[in-house]
């Protein structure tokens, strides 16, 4: 029962944290916002009000594929939230620009995390393989260096809830100080950018929950 249980919580966490993404995003991409502003519009506003005129605006494919991109210093924004005029896009430009603003600044979880991405990248795509065969084989210690490897994987996923609520709060602050929402769009602002936050903080949570499994799985060989 308590695998059932457990199987369950992986399957539900991401599930109902990406339905109040689309749900959020849904409703709130149908309004436009009180400056009438594109996305493209509002990010390249908040870039220019913070000195970063070498940072690029452009449009990607897809929904909801918007980020930056430290490399290129380019905030990539999809196309709705490019071109239309709405709460929902103003949101995510402004949040999307605030990595940039962190990126200018060194802000330290950044650099943290950016430098993590090998590591993460290479454990998140060996640690199973280290994993099951040192189940199948019983041998502690592949298990053990499967563990090692999705450690390097979820201290990734942890030091981004940071990174992203940083952005966030950053979003907030440049959208009210610049102008580009008033009054209840705060609140509905606000709503966009906490639903997108969950995504984040579920993935965690569901990562977390997997190590535990795997662990306590190499403690009871132990035992044994």
């Amino acid at each position: 029962m308590s695998f059932l249980v457990y199987f369950a919580l992986l399957l539900i966490i991401p599930i109902v944290a990406s339905s109040r993404v689309k749900k959020a995003y849904n409703k709130y991409s149908k309004i436009r916002n009180s400056a009438d502003m594109t996305g493209a519009e509002v990010a390249r506003k908040i870039l220019d009000e913070n000195g970063l005129f070498d940072v690029r605006v452009e449009e990607v494919k897809g929904q909801l594929s918007d980020h930056y991109d430290p490399r290129s210093k380019t905030v990539r924004l999809s196309s709705d939230n490019f071109h239309k005029p709405s709460v929902a896009g103003a949101a995510i430009a402004a949040h999307e620009v605030g990595h940039a603003i962190q990126d200018a600044e060194d802000y330290s979880f950044l650099k943290f995390r950016s430098a993590l991405v090998p590591v993460a990248t290479f454990g998140s795509n060996a640690s199973f393989f280290f994993i099951i065969a040192g189940i199948l084989f019983t041998w502690q210690n592949l298990l053990l260096v499967g563990i090692v490897f999705m450690a390097a994987a979820v201290l990734f996923q942890l030091v981004t809830l940071p990174v992203e609520f940083n952005a966030s709060s950053r979003a907030m602050g440049q959208l009210v100080s610049t102008g580009v929402i008033r009054n209840n769009e705060e609140r509905e602002t606000k709503k966009v950018l906490d639903a997108a936050a969950m995504t984040y903080v579920a993935g965690a949570l569901v990562a977390l929950l997997e190590l535990a499994r795997f662990v306590f799985m190499f403690i009871g060989m132990n035992d044994d």
